[in-house]
């Protein structure tokens, strides 16, 4: 029995030393990572930004999530992994209600860290 542990205990150190030694996991790089709308009219709804990013590290890299503070701010993302060295991107919408300016912040989680992204703009209030 003591044998089978050693064994197993020598594997896994084999597997963590090969991983350490292996280069960088998967990781997240985007190109811009604030957007600013600028001027946008409230009565025009919803307006978009794709956030670009590619993993440059050299395992795949899987989005866990992507939240946004609030509900008027939506953030969709690649549900399969990225291999190294692929392109991929984050739409992010957000619903002007109300007036004046706003800056949002998307926390996005992956395998291997977080990255925060921001949009920003003014909303120009509907004609009543």
């Amino acid at each position: 029995m003591k044998r089978i542990f050693l064994m197993l205990l020598a594997a896994l150190c084999v597997v963590f030393a090969a991983e350490a030694k292996g280069g960088k996991s998967g990781e997240i790089s985007f190109k811009v990572k604030v957007h600013d709308f600028g001027y946008i009219k409230e009565e025009k709804g919803p307006v978009s930004y794709d956030f670009e990013f590619t993993n440059t590290g050299s395992t795949p890299l899987l989005i866990i999530s992507a939240r946004a503070q609030c509900g008027c701010t939506r953030p969709e993302f690649p549900k399969q992994p990225i291999r190294p060295g692929e392109k991929g991107h984050i739409k992010v919408t957000y619903l002007p209600v109300g007036s004046g300016s706003f800056e949002k912040t998307i926390e996005v989680k992956t395998s291997n860290n977080k990255a925060i992204l921001r949009v920003r703009g003014n909303v120009i209030p509907a004609k009543k």
